[in-house]
């Protein structure tokens, strides 16, 4: 289903639904972490679910890192007068939302990380091919997911036109970079934010060990296993990634 996209400044985002704000955080390449899933279940669970737009490719280059993104996500929180919200990420949009938790806590009512980077140094550079001809971006797409057939051909033509971007290439590598120097092992412990982990038992991208290691380091964390799954379980398993993070809102009276 086609969303309107609101516009207001500099912040594009969807909106749907009224109650809780969920604010969900895409990663790299938007095509690789689809959210219909999402967008579909919550708002009818009393759920307002944003998705905003991140200025992956349009920020100036000296300013495309994690950290800013984090601080545009606070902005946005603001821009609409929400005093905390729950931000769910998936891969580098995990990172974000770990990162904006750690320096804003008080607009963190509870986080929801999947196959999130942020621990794992390889897990960007690996999963975002520098370039290369259609059938290696495609292998590369399908190594996203257990299961290829997810990887459509829109996906990979997706990807290939971003490879293909010099803009857009030089900015991935930059955000690869700044996601490996914002590592958050040390920042972990100290984070005391609710934070559902929910991970693909066969992820590649970041292996399951990450997941681990990081439901060992969040004082406050519960960590959900996903099979037959890879790096994207939002989209791969819908269902069942819904049914694991609506338990877990309700659990913790979200």
């Amino acid at each position: 289903m086609a969303n309107q996209i609101h516009e207001e400044g500099k912040f594009k985002y969807i909106e749907l639904g009224e109650g809780t704000p969920v604010v969900v955080l895409h990663g790299l390449m938007g095509g690789l972490s689809n959210f219909d899933g999402v967008t579909d279940f919550f708002p009818e669970k009393g759920y307002k679910i944003l998705i905003p737009e991140l200025p992956i490719y349009s920020m100036s280059l000296l300013k495309t890192n994690v950290k800013n993104f984090a601080k545009y996500v606070s902005e946005f929180i603001d821009h609409k007068g929400f005093e905390e919200v729950i931000l769910l990420g998936n891969s580098l949009g995990g990172h974000i939302g770990l990162l904006c938790t750690k320096l804003y806590p008080e607009k963190v009512k509870a986080l929801v990380i999947t196959g999130s980077s942020g621990l794992y140094e390889s897990a960007m550079g690996e999963s975002y091919p520098k370039r290369g001809d259609y059938e290696y971006i495609q292998k590369k797409a399908e190594n996203v997911f257990y299961d290829p057939a997810v990887a459509t051909k829109e996906i990979v033509d997706e990807v290939y036109a971003s490879v293909n971007d010099r803009n857009k290439l030089i900015r991935t590598l930059a955000i690869a970079k700044s996601a490996i120097r914002h590592n958050m092992a040390k920042d972990l412990p100290k984070m005391e934010t609710p934070t559902c982990i929910i991970w693909g038992k066969n992820d590649n991208v970041t292996p399951p060990e990450v997941a681990t290691e990081f439901n060992e380091l969040l004082p406050d964390s519960d960590l959900y296993w996903i099979d037959k799954c890879g790096h994207a379980a939002m989209m791969e398993h819908p269902d069942e990634f819904n049914k694991l993070l609506y338990a877990w809102l309700q659990k913790r009276n979200l």
